[in-house]
């Protein structure tokens, strides 16, 4: 039986989806077609950190038993069953195998991936795992999850960030990941720009500084691929409207406007609307954002294209009553173990294509 996955729609409105059987829709001309779809997520785990210390500079010492959050295996393994449960119903909506990819940030290191991925509430999806440890200075890092029935890899790169007025790079590497989404060449970039410590506005120059390296990256593809099927996805530590990504990225709020080599932001109508996927004093950001290449937009209907994005904000990753009811159920807050997920909620974009 093939690995395919099929809608029901018309025009872009699902009615009905089905795995590994052949669907049809009806066209405006009254011919049917099988319309393929696959789910494309990314999440920020939040400090998906072991129990024991491995930074030479004491950075994870928190999360030690002995450390202030009193990390512990039960913590841990707690994290583990919440998070592998919270991406095990990512996309389920529209499609009954959830995300083929998950890019991930906030993740100590490829041990804590391996542990992940082998929680049963994902188990059965097998994903593979691209990793590299990075030179940030919290030992966190970026990393993409796939189901291997979907996704092929067939080059992955680590590139560096180096802020301004540094030597080396001391922040989060951003991962790029080339493959073949059942067939079709397609690139992922996973980020995690730095933070805003110190202030939005003091700290701007460090993300414009990290816009410039994915779009280096991008640049690099096009130049080869002049309709690459590019996704940038990651916690921006940025809206979709500042300069960061509106300027320095030059990514779009309206599909219309990308021009060949630009980008799409469909997270920027999202956050106009007042949705956001974390919560700080009462403000709602967009930082978890992925965005979309030219070629996704302007693909031939037998090839991936995108369709639509969301963020999956599911009642079970909320607060249900309080002073923080409605924001993420993060797994620590005000000095107190919630037992919750992470204080992000994940975005996602499907991506369809026509088959015969």
């Amino acid at each position: 039986m093939k690995n395919k996955l099929f809608i029901l729609a018309t025009g872009l409105f699902i009615l009905s989806l089905f795995a590994f059987c052949n669907t049809q829709r009806p066209a405006s001309t009254g011919e049917k077609r099988n319309v393929q779809l696959v789910c494309i997520a990314y999440y920020n785990l939040e400090n998906l950190f072991d129990t024991i210390q491995n930074q030479e500079n004491g950075s994870d010492i928190e999360f030690t038993p002995g450390g202030s959050f009193k990390w512990n295996t039960h913590k841990y393994n707690e994290k583990l069953r919440r998070m592998s449960f919270a991406i095990s119903q990512i996309g389920l909506d529209q499609s009954p195998v959830g995300a083929v990819i998950v890019g991930v940030s906030e993740v100590e290191n490829r041990a804590v991936l391996e542990d992940l991925v082998r929680q049963p509430a994902i188990a059965d999806r097998q994903y593979g795992i691209v990793h590299f440890d990075s030179p940030d200075r919290r030992g966190i890092d970026n990393a993409l999850l796939y189901n291997p029935r979907f996704f092929t890899v067939s080059n992955a790169v680590a590139h560096p960030t180096l802020m301004p007025g540094q030597t080396r790079p001391t922040t989060r590497d951003q991962l790029l990941v080339s493959g073949y989404l059942m067939g079709e060449k397609v690139h992922f970039i996973v980020v995690h720009w730095p933070s805003r410590w110190g202030g939005a506005t003091a700290s701007t120059p460090r993300r414009v500084a990290a816009a410039e390296v994915s779009q280096a990256i991008i640049d690099s593809i096009i130049a080869i691929e002049p309709n690459a099927k590019i996704m940038l996805m990651g916690d921006f530590n940025d809206d979709p409207a500042d300069v960061s990504i509106s300027v320095t990225l030059n990514a779009k709020r309206n599909a219309a406007d990308v021009e060949p080599g630009g980008l799409f932001n469909p997270f920027w109508a999202i956050h106009d609307r007042g949705i956001g996927t974390l919560r700080f004093q009462n403000r709602w950001n967009l930082f978890d954002q992925i965005m979309v290449s030219y070629g996704l937009l302007n693909a031939p209907r037998n090839e991936w294209r995108y369709w639509r994005a969301e963020v999956f904000n599911a009642p079970f990753l909320k607060h249900q009553e309080g002073r923080d009811r409605g924001a993420p159920l993060r797994t620590h807050s005000r000095g107190v173990w919630l037992n919750g997920f992470s204080d992000h909620f994940p975005s996602l974009i499907y991506l369809v294509r026509e088959v015969d």
